[in-house]
């Protein structure tokens, strides 16, 4: 795989979109939040690692919406008022969010909650198939779509064409990213992830997402870790309804294209993985209920 592009090309493909710095904290958060039992001391210092987000959630826990008599100074107490999941909001939204009209913000949070299902999904189904970092499969459920919140930056229609994307049977979603906006969110993808210092083959597989049918139609062994990363990921998609929740449609076409190729290559049959969708349902993975 080669996406090796000039300065020129590259400033083409991001077209004015600037790459935000790597979100570590969020990592950090991300994976605290899915520990049985997260601390909020833990939560509270990794947030004080970061100067902006510290400032970020005292800035909102002192808004008016809360009232308080007094200013909070004390990211402990602010963590504690706010609760886990309105940090973990403004983590997601600090990350990429940029400036964004009120209906892509919605949009944008529909993204966050499919990215941290899939993320989790991912974990258990690289635990299921014997993968051995389901830490990484974790990362790259998260952040394989890390382009759209950028592309919805810059394109005002970029969901509608999203939509479309996924209602082409036979062709790529990227395929049809490319033809109305002369870029796609794999590609952007891959350079934030890069620009973050992610491991070259995570950067790939955010790069290949939607290339998987000739991936697995394919017997190519190079790059087997690559190869395993996105057979999980597009598992974890198909199995949190990512076609559903961000493409609108009823049908996964791209899953129906690879389904069978990638299943033998999993070594999962449509068994395995009916008790992967109920395992995600109890994880409480709520799009999980979307998918066929």
């Amino acid at each position: 795989m080669s996406v090796e592009l000039s300065q020129e090309q590259i400033k083409n493909v991001l077209q004015g979109i600037t790459i935000p710095p790597q979100p570590q904290v969020m990592v950090d958060l991300h994976m605290e939040q899915v520990m049985p039992n997260p601390d909020i001391s833990t939560i509270a210092k990794l947030i004080s690692q970061d100067v902006g987000l510290a400032g970020s959630v005292l800035k909102t826990v002192n808004s008016a919406f809360f009232g308080l008599k007094s200013k909070i100074t004390s990211i402990q107490q602010a963590v504690s008022l706010l609760g886990f999941q309105s940090v973990i909001n403004i983590v997601n939204a600090l990350s990429i969010r940029g400036e964004l009209s009120d209906e892509a913000i919605v949009a944008l949070n529909r993204f966050w909650d499919t990215a941290m299902d899939i993320a989790m999904a991912c974990t258990t189904i690289a635990k299921q198939i014997g993968f051995e970092s389901p830490d990484e499969a974790y990362t790259l459920g998260l952040f394989h779509n890390c382009g759209i919140p950028l592309l919805m930056q810059r394109f005002d229609n970029y969901m509608n064409v999203m939509e479309q994307a996924y209602a082409h049977e036979g062709e790529r979603v990227i395929d049809v990213e490319n033809r109305e906006l002369k870029t796609n969110h794999a590609v952007v993808g891959y350079y934030v992830a890069k620009s973050w210092n992610l491991p070259i083959y995570l950067c790939e597989a955010i790069a290949e997402h939607h290339n998987v049918i000739r991936i697995f139609k394919e017997k190519e062994t190079d790059n087997l870790r690559k190869k395993n990363m996105l057979a999980i990921l597009k598992i974890a998609e198909h199995i949190c309804g990512n076609f559903h929740i961000l493409g609108g449609q009823d049908i996964d076409h791209e899953w129906e294209a690879v389904k069978d190729n990638l299943l033998v290559y999993a070594g999962l049959s449509e068994y395995d993985l009916q008790n992967l969708k109920d395992n995600c349902i109890e994880m409480g993975i709520n799009s999980a209920q979307f998918s066929e």
